[in-house]
Formats: structure tokens, sequence, C-alpha cells
């Protein structure tokens, strides 16, 4: 499995934000990544290879400098969201654009708890770019308005920089991984499910293994799991609570699927085992939402393969992603001859099976894949207008995807 694209993006942060080395294994090569590690890099963050992992040069955030031009995130979410966050409380005053789909997806919603934390961010109508100017913060207890992640790692690396403490409490759990990543780095901060607090602190350079990406290995769990006589093994992943609810909906389905944690900290990584059969189909809403927000595009191909009537709800946040993927998704099944119906706030997909067609990624990664994945379990030829946006998220998937569809050892 490629390494963990969310993990790799805070591990480069938190490493910028320690003053001193620290090492990154594993690091992902994805592109959202690198665009993390080009924007640390024009604010004066050093990285150079070390004994097979990336050394980071972290300068803390009073020594951030102002990039010659503004700061391009390509098509990274994650880069803009918290880089605004770790921004916002520095020296440092610059913009943040990005790529036409991260220009169109909204960014009030983590400018909203910066400006009540008396920062100086302002977007254009709601979208990027973001015009920053650094400025001192101060602490605030916040609840955002939508269950997400970035937007929680933006308040809480914010308030790194704050005298007092920041709080944020979720109307949903949402993934850890930066609350994890900043207690296993010497910051002062605690959480538990749907709340998490941090004090103004430093962070202490670190080493660190990244995992494999649990998002990433989705689509071949589920390509096993619909496949009859398929098995599947897949070691050294990352099985984050928050990213584990994927499989709990497979095992709910019929699947043979089996999940162990081997290693606790800071992250816990261990196997998924996968066995084929036949499915039935699933509901998802509420809590569960935030948990599979990622694998929503593919649990729609493991719905058109079970039987039944599967359906989606309170997932609005589909719909501001690299694409619309409510009405991206549906309509790219519909060509394969899934019947479907969209709500404003998710979908229905009733089985049948898939038939090959022409389809369009739509520029989104996990789209792409996800139709992918579709056409392996097809009836009939193929063919997937720009799929070579995998490479956000999952470089070497084609090449993974021909692996285990020989029955090879990826």
């Amino acid at each position: 499995m490629p390494p963990d694209k969310s993990i790799s993006h805070r591990a480069l942060m938190l490493g910028a934000l320690a003053r001193g080395n620290s090492l990154v294994y594993n690091l992902s090569s994805a592109d959202d990544v690198q665009s993390t590690q080009s924007c640390l890099s024009a604010l004066g963050v050093r990285f150079a290879v070390q004994g097979g992992a990336l050394s980071v040069h972290g300068v803390g955030r009073e020594g951030l400098c102002a990039p010659a031009s503004g700061l391009y995130c390509g098509n990274s979410g994650t880069t803009m969201r918290l880089l605004a966050g770790i921004l916002a409380g520095s020296e440092v005053s610059t913009m943040l654009t990005g790529d036409d789909s991260l220009q169109r997806r909204p960014m009030q919603r983590v400018v909203k708890p910066l400006l009540a934390m008396g920062g100086e961010v302002s977007t254009t109508e709601g979208h990027p770019p973001l015009v920053i100017r650094g400025r001192t913060l101060h602490p605030v207890v916040w609840c955002p308005e939508v269950a997400s992640a970035q937007v929680k790692s933006a308040i809480l690396l914010a308030g790194l920089s704050c005298a007092g403490k920041t709080r944020v409490t979720e109307i949903h759990p949402t993934r850890d991984h930066t609350e994890r990543l900043l207690q296993a780095f010497g910051a002062k901060v605690a959480y538990g499910p749907a709340w998490a607090e941090v004090e103004g602190s430093a962070v202490a350079p670190f080493k660190f293994r990244v995992p494999g990406d649990i998002s990433a290995a989705a689509f071949l769990v589920v390509l096993a799991a619909c496949l009859p006589q398929a098995s599947l093994r897949i070691e050294g992943v990352g099985l984050n609570p928050g990213r584990t609810g994927f499989l709990e909906v497979l095992r709910g389905m019929g699947a043979s699927v089996h999940w162990e944690v081997e290693t606790e900290e800071p992250e816990p990584t261990g196997f998924i085992e996968v066995s084929g059969g036949s499915l039935r189909s699933f509901y998802i809403a509420k809590e569960l939402v935030p948990r599979v927000i990622d694998e929503l595009p593919i649990l729609a191909v493991a719905a058109a393969c079970a039987e039944g009537r599967s359906e989606v709800r309170d997932a609005t946040e589909l719909r501001f992603k690299e694409s619309d993927r409510i009405r991206a998704l549906l309509g790219e099944l519909n060509k394969l001859g899934v019947q479907t119906e969209e709500y404003p706030d998710g979908f229905a997909i009733t089985g049948g099976g898939l038939r090959g067609a022409t389809v369009n990624s739509h520029g989104d990664h996990r789209l792409a894949m996800a139709l992918a994945v579709a056409g392996a379990l097809a009836g009939g030829e193929m063919t997937i207008g720009g799929a070579d946006c995998v490479s956000v998220s999952y470089p070497n998937f084609w090449a993974d995807l021909v692996r285990l569809a020989r029955g090879e050892r990826a």
C-alpha cells in the first residue's frame, strides 16, 4: 500500500513546526503531499533524504518566512486548510491558491474559527484564494458546523500558537491523526471521541514511520470482496478507528473481512484480510458518514454488485470534494447500467451488476479508482477518461490493480 496521505501531510507540517531535524520514514509520494512539501519549502523549511527517510529541518512557527510569491496548494484541500491554521498565528503574510478544482472548494468553514481567534484571513466569496496576514491569536472554543478533520486540525494547529487552551467539539467524531501526532511529538493536547483540546506549546523533533494508506487499500479490498474465490491480505496499513468504517460496512454486507491492530503508537497499524463472496445492501447515515467519507465512491461500486437497495444519507459533504461526488458518481454508474437515485444529501443504488462503458473521472482521483474497480468487475470493456488523476493520492494504483487481477503479491 502507498504511505498514508493524510498522515504524511501532518508529519511534514509538525516537522516544520519543530525546531531541529525530524525524520519521516515511508512518506507518501502522492501529488497532494508534494504540494505540502513545496509550500513548506517556500516558507523556509529545508528537506533532505537521509538514510531512507526524509529529514525535515523545522524552524518553528516563529522561524517561518514569507514566500517570494503566494503558496500554490495544487489539488490539496488538506494543504490549504491546515496551512491556514499554521500561518494565521505566524508572522507570515501570504496568499494560498490552488488548481481549478481546489479554487471551487468551500473555505469559509476554516476561515470562521480563525477569525474568531483574532486571525486576519479572507476569501473570495468563501472560496480560495485565501489571503492571510499572520498575527497573534487567542484561544477559542469552537463547534464546527460540519464534521471535518481538516477544520478541526486547522483550529488545533492555530491553537498551538495561543496562550491558553483551544477546544474543538464536533457534531460527529472524525479521524484523530492530528491529535495523535501532536501528543506523540510533545504538544500539550488532550482528546476523545468528538472533542480535542490543545494548549499553546512547542512541538519537539521526532522520528516517525507513516503506515500504509487505508483509504487507498479500500479500492483493492472492495475488489477482492466482490470477486468470488478471491482472497487478499494487506499488511502494514493504518487502522485508525476514524477510518475503519468501510470495513465495518463490508462486514455488515456479509463480506468475509478481518482486520487486526499490531502496533498502537502513535497510529494503530496492522493488517486487513478479505475473501470474496456474495454481498447484501447497506444503509449509511449520521455518525458513520465521517468515518467512510473517502470510501463512499468505492462502497457505491460494492452496492452495485450487492443484492438489494443500498442507501447513503447525511453525506452532503460529498458535493464539496474534488468533484460533486454524488452527481458525478451516479452519472458514471448510470453509464455502467446501474440503477441509482440522487438525494440532496446522498444516494441510493440498486444492485444488479455492471457493464462496460466509456466513463470519465471528472478529475477526481477517488472517482477514477472506483470506476477502475467497477471496470474490473464489469462485463465488457471499460475506458476511463482522465485516469491519470490517481497520482493525487495513489501513484502506483494501476500497477497494483494489475498485480491483484493477476493474483500476484503487490
